[in-house]
């Protein structure tokens, strides 16, 4: 039997995953120990894991070096990569919204063209081309949040949870307009050549998220 590669997002989405993986009897006793090692085995059932930069981990399933991915749905459109899209595990859920300065709310509705600083160019691109606006996107890879106050965009397309840093730098949601949480991706091939040993672990995820 060949193992059953999983690449997970670093971070806590990985933790909140393996925490799964334990419920579901799928443990991974090496990712708990204070390591270099970059890959991880359950020797038992034949599986590896590795953690990933999320940005990367839809490109890894793509190309088929892990056959499977836990991943936020941001990362997925963002990435926009050829996988499939299986099960929604209903951890780390948020919202992407547009967001800028209070004084901006009414004004941005009537502006020619906006400016929008994001770490989600594709995203917040495809947001405002369905409303027919004309923008430049800027994209960012640090606090989205400082880009208006210093001028540098008129609004930001961000992740949003709870909105409290946001408040906390005088910024406010202007619309939510998409629901985020960790999805189960897996690669094309894997889903064909291994699909009963990947449904049965999907099924088993689902029993416990219920």
């Amino acid at each position: 039997m060949k193992y059953l590669t999983f690449a997970l997002a670093k971070g806590r989405l990985a933790e909140q995953t393996m925490d799964l993986f334990e419920k579901i009897n799928m443990p991974c006793e090496e990712m708990k120990q204070k390591t270099r090692k970059l890959i991880f085995v359950n020797e038992e059932l034949k599986l590896k894991f590795f953690l990933a930069k999320a940005s990367d981990v839809p490109t890894y399933v793509e190309y088929g070096a892990a056959d499977v991915g836990i991943v936020g749905k941001d990362t997925i459109l963002e990435e926009e990569r050829n996988l499939y899209e299986i099960l929604d595990l209903n951890l780390g859920k948020c919202d992407i919204a547009v967001a800028g300065k209070p004084e901006n709310r009414e004004m941005i509705k009537t502006m020619n063209h906006i400016r929008v600083a994001t770490k989600y160019p594709r995203i917040a691109k495809d947001y405002f081309d369905k409303q027919h606006r004309t923008v430049e996107v800027i994209k960012l890879n640090g606090s989205v949040e400082l880009a208006p106050i210093v001028g540098l965009s008129d609004v930001i397309v961000d992740i949003v949870e709870t909105g409290s840093t946001l408040k906390a730098n005088g910024l406010e949601v202007f619309e939510k307009f998409c629901a985020l949480s960790a999805r189960v991706i897996v690669n094309r091939g894997s889903m064909k050549m291994e699909h009963k040993r990947i449904m049965d672990i999907v099924d088993k995820m689902k029993e416990v998220i219920k």
